[in-house]
């Protein structure tokens, strides 16, 4: 397809008379469209830009040199000259480039160096519908620097263009000020889709994979097929069983080509480009991740094998930890995978998936900001001056639940401190800013070069920057460093990973010899068997491990973990584990890499680790107080104290979740306590409802709220200054609890309280009758001749409650209950009285009750 040929360009037009009066713009554009390589080149010579540069942002490091490639070629020219490239370990630009094509971590460094973008008079996202984390960060700081430094006039102005597949335009023009929407309907060929059996929970999907891409070469002789897996380990099992397959059966003119994130980048254009010479007519296998989902061009393919699954990087804030998972794609995935296919011409599609599991798929992948570990996302932010990401505009804003756990590591990494309620970067978190790695990394790289060892540390760091290659035959981390130092071969299927990880090693070398720190001379006497735990326990202090009793381990996090299969780390009392994933079936978590660490290192350089907590808790068993000083890493208790004396605080503390924990009942409840519950609650509801009918809110409420679970929730406010005397069960049963929950009230209010709720009421027949406030409405149980002569139905709360008077018969037993006083004498008492006369005829059963003599006797004798 000829440049000129493309469905972009037929919307150009309009995106550069928008761009003449408009600072922002959406671009809606299907894959293969050729948004990525026509629309830098249409805009790089346009007034408005002034002689700065077009800085375009792609999510993948083979689509941002793939894009470079391709628009320098259109321009007769050799990368490095107008159009560059910049991205991790790989950068080429020159003097004269003028659009640089470059990954989205690169944008986050440039922008903190620089927030106003100087030079830069373009920023395009493109694929932003992958809504990475790297993007939606670079997005907000590049709308806040502009907003800061940047005019809008033409000549300072910076514009910014969002380029995307599949996106809600509409939110995404509302976040950059109501920007307009220019769509391209682009041009595709007819896709037949072809669905297969419904899939099942833990079925084999590689056999699946295999038999259908074998139907697909055979239905499909003269096409080229794009197989999408969930990740590398299930490629490299498809590759070897189909190479097995053409070996076997001698066919010829196949070619397997994987395509994964850690493959070095000349095999990924391997699997990118055309074949060529007399291998041009044959057909090519790409067994491929999401990697290939939009933002790289495959040429030739025009059938799909889709798997339906993904593995993705969940982080679970409650854990501190971020694992892989494997998860049906989206609807919107499923639509971009099977459209790679009607590119060039008709194509195919075959879904491993039936056509009603479809329909129950998620419309869209949620944003990554939305489940990643947002540590580096904070440090960044810290380092630009915002202290809160609410200071920011977002899509989806970081969850607090996420960014509370990312400044917390970050204050066990050292990297933050509290000022006036306000989180600050220390001299030690300055400095980790200025390394492009994650926080975790960096303070390991920090940690190795005060001790002497930035080599040691620069190769650990590299090690962990990577997928991990061996970590389910070899947990032991030195096994990975000996490969890098050339002490042991590499496996052949390893090579890429090597050669990135060495080049990693000479960066991190290079950006610690910039910072210019000085060694601690007593921290470098660490002997060289202890140095790398060490470096690991610096940088995963929350999964340092003790081994149990009972076999595996526990993790300071509080989690358990263990290894699977044989190694000689099981032995170790003490490990620095480097990566955890999650176990099968809530079994525990187990260890992917790790290295054996001396404890003795708790009372030198690991020192800072330890804390000192005083515990004060019930102890069940025996029924009685308990305290205990605990030298503490993490959840992992390493010595215990008891203590004679305990600071009053942390005594309340521990008798309040004890009766939280076991329930009120635990407490010495009388009758009248529940009662006094009941009343102030009466007259709270009372005031509640009362507001609500006014159409106001009751901020200030005159009672409070002495419910059970309000009173469970805020024991330490009205019971725990009274439990500085418990020590025992029996304590707790001799607490005076009637005046304590008075005390909840102030003098004037429990006098009002027994105006307004009395505990008893005084009735015609001169009795004081006790009030049932538990029940609702409240009940006044009263013999029947008490309340002769009566109309009115008794109140409470200022009349604003009627009593449930229940009019009893001379045993006792309720002959009627009601709310109209008035109503009964007037109707129903003449039908009790019949029945009840002859029953108790010592008893009086006036005709009119309301001029009769209240009484609680029986007649009068004769």
């Amino acid at each position: 397809m000829k440049h000129s040929d493309l469905p972009i360009e037929a919307v150009i037009p309009a995106l550069k008379q928008q761009l003449l009066v408009a600072n922002e713009l959406i671009l809606e554009a299907p894959p293969g469209a050729g948004k990525t390589t026509v629309v830098p080149l249409a805009l790089m010579n346009q007034p408005w830009l002034s002689g700065k540069k077009i800085i375009m942002l792609e999510p993948r490091r083979i689509a941002a040199k793939s894009a470079a490639h391709r628009m320098a070629s259109l321009l007769n020219e050799a990368v490095g000259q107008r159009i560059g490239y910049r991205m991790r370990l790989d950068t080429k630009v020159g003097k004269n480039t003028v659009v640089e094509v470059i990954t989205e971590g690169i944008l986050t460094r440039m922008l903190q160096s620089d927030p106003s973008l100087e030079g830069v008079g373009l920023v395009i996202f493109d694929e932003f519908h992958e809504r990475s984390l790297d993007s939606d960060l670079a997005l907000s700081l590049c709308l806040k620097g502009r907003e800061l430094f940047r005019s809008d006039d033409d000549s300072n102005a910076l514009k910014i263009v969002v380029m995307s597949a599949t996106l809600d335009g509409e939110a995404t023009a509302t976040l950059l000020g109501g920007a307009p929407i220019v769509r391209s309907e682009g041009q595709s060929y007819p896709v037949e889709v072809i669905y297969g059996q419904a899939s099942q929970p833990r079925e084999r999907i590689v056999d699946r994979m295999v038999a259908t891409i074998k139907q697909a070469i055979q239905d499909n002789p003269d096409s080229s097929v794009l197989a999408f897996l969930p990740g590398q380990g299930e490629i490299q099992r498809c590759n070897d069983e189909l190479s097995r397959w053409i070996f076997d059966r001698k066919i010829k003119g196949v070619h397997l080509r994987p395509l994964f994130g850690s493959l070095s980048i000349e095999a990924q254009q391997q699997a990118i480009a055309p074949l060529s010479g007399s291998e041009a007519h044959d057909q090519k296998i790409v067994l491929a991740t999401n990697i290939a989902e939009t933002s790289l061009t495959i040429e030739g393919v025009d059938v799909v094998v889709d798997s339906g699954l993904a593995r993705e990087a969940t982080f679970t804030p409650a854990t501190g930890m971020t694992g892989l998972r494997t998860v049906k794609i989206s609807q919107a995935s499923s639509v971009q995978r099977a459209g790679r296919a009607g590119r060039l011409r008709p194509g195919k599609c075959y879904r491993l998936w039936s056509e009603c599991q479809q329909q129950q798929l998620v419309p869209q992948t949620p944003a990554e900001i939305l489940k990643a570990d947002l540590a580096p996302l904070a440090l960044q932010l810290l380092q630009w001056g915002v202290n809160d990401p609410s200071e920011l505009l977002w899509l989806d804003p970081p969850p607090r639940g996420s960014w509370g756990q990312a400044m917390d590591l970050l204050a066990m990494l050292g990297a933050v401190s509290k000022v006036k309620q306000q989180w600050v970067l220390t001299d030690h978190g300055q400095l980790m800013t200025k390394l492009p790695v994650h926080p975790r990394l960096a303070h390991c790289l920090i940690c190795g070069d005060a001790i002497g060892q930035p080599v040691l540390a620069s190769q650990l760091a590299s090690v962990l920057s990577d997928r991990d290659p061996f970590s389910r035959e070899h947990p032991e981390i030195n096994y990975r460093l000996e490969i890098v130092r050339g002490e042991r071969q590499c496996p052949k299927q390893n090579q890429g990973w090597l050669y990135r990880t060495q080049q990693l090693v000479q960066q991190f070398e290079a950006s610690l010899k910039k910072l210019n720190t000085t060694s601690n001379q007593v921290v470098a006497l660490l002997k060289p068997d202890q140095q790398i735990a060490y470096l690991l326990a610096s940088a995963y202090p929350d999964r340092i491990a003790r081994k149990r009793h009972s076999g595996g381990y526990q993790l300071s996090n509080g989690r358990s973990a263990s290894f699977i299969g044989n190694t000689a780390l099981a032995n170790q009392p003490w490990l620095a584990v480097a990566e955890v994933t999650a176990g099968v079936g809530g079994k525990g978590d187990v260890i992917r890499s790790a290295a054996a660490l001396d404890e003795t290192l708790f009372d030198t350089v690991l020192s800072d680790l330890v804390s000192f907590e005083t515990i004060a808790e019930w102890d069940k068993k025996a029924d009685r107080f308990i305290a205990e000083e605990q030298q503490k890493i993490g959840a992992l208790v390493l010595q215990r104290s008891r203590l004679d004396t305990v600071p009053v605080e942390a005594k309340r503390a521990a008798l309040v979740a004890h009766i939280q924990k076991q329930g009120l009942r635990i407490l010495p409840w009388k009758s009248q306590d529940y009662q006094w519950c009941a009343r102030v609650m009466l007259l709270c509801r009372t005031e509640q409802s009362a507001a609500q009918a006014g159409a106001k809110s009751v901020t200030d409420s005159q009672w409070p709220d002495t419910s059970d679970d309000n009173l469970l929730a805020t024991l330490d406010e009205w019971l725990a200054p009274y439990l500085d005397d418990v020590k025992s069960l029996q304590d707790i049963k001799k607490l005076n609890l009637s005046e304590i929950l008075n005390a909840i009230l102030p003098w004037d209010k429990q006098q009002l309280l027994n105006q307004l709720a009395p505990s008893r009421l005084s009735v015609p027949s001169g009795s004081s009758i006790a009030i049932d406030y538990t029940e609702s409405p409240p009940v006044l149980a009263v013999k029947l001749q008490e309340m002769f002569g009566c109309e009115e139905t008794p109140t409470v709360a200022n009349g604003k409650v009627s009593l449930l008077v229940h009019l009893l018969s001379p045993a006792g037993r309720p002959l009627q209950i009601t709310q109209d006083l008035a109503g009964f004498w007037r109707s129903s008492y003449h039908d009790v009285k019949k029945d009840m006369k002859g029953r108790y005829p010592k008893h009086p059963w006036p005709d009119d009750p309301l001029v009769a003599v209240a009484t609680r006797r029986t007649k009068p004798r004769k």
